[in-house]
């Protein structure tokens, strides 16, 4: 298939720092047993959130709210376990109580900024990090979290800056030197970005999400197979992640083996059907297999998932013109165009071969 394949994408790394024990209140014999028990439930909540126990400790939290209602730490814990349940909803509603009791508790702020962020809401979860921030400047983890939100806002000088200050109050945050690597990368620095993946593997040799960016780079740079040696281990330690399945099939694509390519998309859709990317790689590996039609079904999901993904509409009509398929080609083309994108060469002459062909017959 005559088309660019997409760029490997790179991915961000939150500090998870706020997700943590809040201080709680030792009781003293002035208390009275409600507030014992509001403390001592709070206090087992925290046990079972160290474990991982995350049900057992939202029904804690809950007890110690049953107990006293005035409890901020009890509905920031309580939405800390849910936001690892996977329930931001009701992450978010604890937040909200939280903050309502307490406007400056610092992990709630920081808790619910990545909240807002997990469902989209990027510039709402900026805002909580910037109330976090001055609060706590110290605090080297809320600075990389802006720094991430910027990021995927498209504010790169921003997000390095903030990722530059985390570094500084913390030269050992693994995830602001990961992060730091993806906003040069994108940036076009791919030097500077290797380094800080660099950096981040000597500080953590086992971070997946370095491990992740520093196999893109690598492709990026032509050493397929050190990429895909990195990107191994990224898969080994972090197996629920799709995105990086999504890199090991571009990577098997450079390799010229797309059985296993398509593999890995196969798994990453697994994971999540709503990553239009994913979508759109498949199609791409489908085409240059020639499998038009299915490529074709893949592309078309994309759209629908992401419908002002320039990559989609571009190889969606690039599949066309393979199947003589013109006008709709021409209106795929049109929309790339709408959408600030542009044909590649190899995509123009083969519109141009298509147009030939077709006059003849």
């Amino acid at each position: 298939m005559r088309s660019v394949l997409s760029a490997l994408a790179f991915a961000l790394s939150v500090s998870l720092t706020a997700l943590a024990q809040q201080p709680i209140a030792t009781a003293t014999e002035a208390q009275s047993s409600r507030a014992q028990s509001a403390a001592s439930y709070l206090d087992r909540g925290n046990g079972w959130f160290k474990k991982g126990e995350f049900e057992r400790a939202i029904a804690d939290y809950s007890l110690a709210i049953v107990f006293d209602s005035g409890s901020a730490d009890a509905y920031g814990n309580r939405g800390m376990a849910r936001a690892r349940r996977g329930d931001l909803d009701g992450a978010l509603r604890d937040f909200d109580q939280a903050l309502a009791l307490n406007p400056r508790l610092v992990g709630a702020l920081i808790s619910r900024g990545l909240a807002r962020c997990g469902k989209g809401e990027v510039a709402a979860g900026l805002a909580d990090f910037g109330r976090a921030i001055e609060l706590n400047p110290r605090d080297a983890g809320v600075w990389n979290n802006r720094g991430a939100a910027r990021q995927r806002q498209g504010d790169f000088d921003a997000a390095l800056a903030d990722y530059a200050e985390a570094i500084r109050r913390n030269p050992r945050l693994v995830d602001a030197w990961a992060n730091r690597c993806g906003a040069r990368y994108t940036m076009g620095d791919l030097d500077a970005a290797l380094g800080d993946c660099e950096q981040a593997l000597k500080l953590d040799p086992r971070h997946a999400l370095a491990l992740n960016n520093r196999g893109v780079i690598l492709a990026l740079k032509g050493d397929v197979d050190g990429a895909l040696f990195h990107l191994d281990q990224a898969i080994k330690l972090a197996p629920g992640r799709g995105d990086f399945y999504i890199n090991r099939g571009k990577a098997w694509l450079l390799k010229g083996d797309g059985g296993r390519a398509l593999s890995d998309l196969d798994q990453a859709i697994k994971l999540d059907a709503s990553d239009a990317e994913a979508w759109l790689t498949r199609g791409v590996i489908r085409a240059k297999e020639q499998d038009y039609t299915r490529a074709l079904a893949d592309f078309d999901q994309a759209i629908k998932l992401a419908p002002r993904l320039v990559g989609a509409w571009h190889n969606r009509a690039v599949t066309l013109l393979q199947l003589n398929r013109l006008p709709e080609a021409e209106a795929d083309f049109a929309r790339v165009r709408e959408l600030g994108g542009r044909l590649n060469p190899e995509a123009e002459q083969l519109w141009r071969e298509v147009k030939e062909r077709m006059k003849q017959n």
